[in-house]
């Protein structure tokens, strides 16, 4: 199997210029934990995950040390801490060597780059072009969906790029919390959705693509909040 086989498309992204609070409310609109950053021409320069965002001065929670501890921090990281606490534009937040891979990079390599690297994600670039992303969440759905014996690749990615498409022309539907995979014809349905209604919906909307094929619903419903 392959990156393409398995990665999330199309990508939401963000821009340098966005405030912190805007691209943390792109994270919170999209049901999303990380976001890519892109130029004006489309390429990726950055990313930023909700790990950026935990040590922020806005809600109390920078790193603060006590004076002693602080002796022995070098200037170099107490300044990255205050500028990472204190950022106000995107530019100034991000990660900026992101590691990134090809469509045809294979999943055991991904897998590789995330253990190594201690990742969670990896942007699928097609030259300069971004054309979707991995998670470890879709390394589970890959797993989960093959057989238990002759583990193949999958098959029918022509199948599964017109899903793709039809799902991502309903606008009811929030495609970067959605996944499908196929395999040997059988096609599986990931992500979180809100409603029963949305859940039911999206799969009759792969059954308007593919209603010969074994449809597997995997999609949940996201958890009630606590305080509702």
């Amino acid at each position: 199997m392959k990156a393409k086989h398995v990665m999330t498309c199309p990508v939401i992204t963000a821009t340098a210029d966005m405030t912190v609070r805007e691209v943390a409310q792109v994270l919170t609109s999209h049901r999303i934990s990380a976001v890519p950053i892109v130029d004006a021409a489309g390429k990726l320069i950055g990313l930023v995950s909700e790990g950026d965002l935990i040590h922020r001065v806005e809600i109390s929670t920078q790193v603060q040390r006590s004076w002693w501890l602080s002796i022995f921090t070098s200037n170099a990281q107490l300044a990255e801490e205050y500028a990472r606490a204190h950022a106000g534009k995107v530019r100034d937040l991000m990660t900026h060597d992101v590691i990134s891979v090809e469509p045809e990079t294979p999943l055991s390599e991904i897998a590789r780059l995330f253990e190594r690297n201690r990742i969670k994600r990896v942007p699928v670039l097609d030259g300069t072009k971004l054309v979707g992303i991995v998670t470890r969440a879709n390394l589970v759905q890959a797993i989960a969906t093959l057989p238990q014996e002759n583990l193949p690749p999958l098959q029918n990615g022509a199948l599964r790029d017109k899903i793709l498409k039809h799902l991502e022309s309903q606008t009811w539907l929030n495609r970067a919390q959605l996944n499908v995979t196929v395999e040997n014809s059988k096609i599986n349905l990931w992500g979180l959705v809100s409603t029963e209604a949305e859940r039911k919906a999206a799969r009759i909307a792969v059954e308007e693509i593919a209603s010969g094929n074994v449809i597997v619903n995997n999609i949940a419903l996201e958890p009630i909040p606590t305080w509702v």
